[in-house]
């Protein structure tokens, strides 16, 4: 029996690995986490044998949960990304499975770890999963925005917040709002996500310029901003749920 976690932010995407698990035989899922600290403590609590693990997900990428995992489980990494392939076969980690994967696709990986652990390999090699998920990334500390004339470069301590507004992203400051050239998706991968939260689908929050949560209609909250103006930015219920996890209110 092969003891598995499966760790994605997405709801649907563990959902659907969840229904390929039920046809494959002598498999049991143990747990489940959608962000990078949920991870660490699902898989320190069930100490499973493998963990289906995503690359990109809030609360730091997947590469930072084997990080700060003292003895990791076998790891199939799954992902939407390539880019990290050739990093992962590297170090030869089980598998790397590129979505959408099939059902035959992810058995064929489980029987990898299946043979691993009839071989008497029951933890995965943990110097080499370190060496895939490599030393912290260094974090952008500057974000370029545009003016009429001129191109600004922006201290992340100044900015309260980006928006996507109109299909751009503008970062907002202490009474202004600049364009950017980035995606939300590409924001996150350059920000501090201990820093920067995902409030909202639109909204990218820095956490240090938070100044109250206050209740909103309809069981929902917003975000009170440490500007002059006390801007408020929406916070959706399933990330105040994450939110509420992070700091603990």
């Amino acid at each position: 029996m092969v003891r598995l976690v499966v760790v994605d932010d997405e709801k649907l995407a563990r959902e659907r690995v969840k229904g390929f698990l039920a046809k494959i035989a002598d498999v049991q899922l143990v747990g489940e986490a959608e962000d990078g600290r949920s991870a660490i403590e699902t898989i320190e609590r069930e100490n499973p044998d493998l963990v289906l693990l995503d690359v990109q997900m809030p609360g730091g990428d997947g590469f930072s949960v084997i990080r700060a995992l003292k003895d990791p489980p076998h790891v199939i990494f799954a992902t939407a990304y390539d880019e990290y392939a050739i990093k992962a076969f590297e170090v030869e980690a089980l598998d790397y499975l590129l979505k959408p994967f099939s059902q035959s696709r992810l058995a064929d990986a489980i029987e990898r770890v299946r043979q691993r652990l009839d071989d008497g390999r029951a933890r995965a090699d943990a110097a080499a999963l370190q060496r895939v998920a490599g030393p912290s990334r260094v974090h952008a500390k500057q974000i370029p925005v545009h003016t009429a004339r001129k191109i600004l470069v922006l201290p992340v301590e100044e900015i309260l917040w980006f928006a996507v507004e109109s299909r751009l992203v503008y970062a907002h400051v202490e009474g202004r709002a600049y364009m950017t050239n980035f995606t939300l998706r590409e924001l996150e991968d350059r920000l501090d996500p201990e820093v920067f939260f995902r409030a909202h689908k639109s909204r990218l929050v820095n956490l240090k310029q938070v100044k109250e949560i206050t209740r909103w209609f309809g069981g929902r909250y917003r975000l009170v901003m440490g500007d002059a103006q006390e801007s408020q930015v929406e916070l959706s219920r399933v990330q105040a749920r994450e939110l509420r996890a992070r700091l603990g209110w």
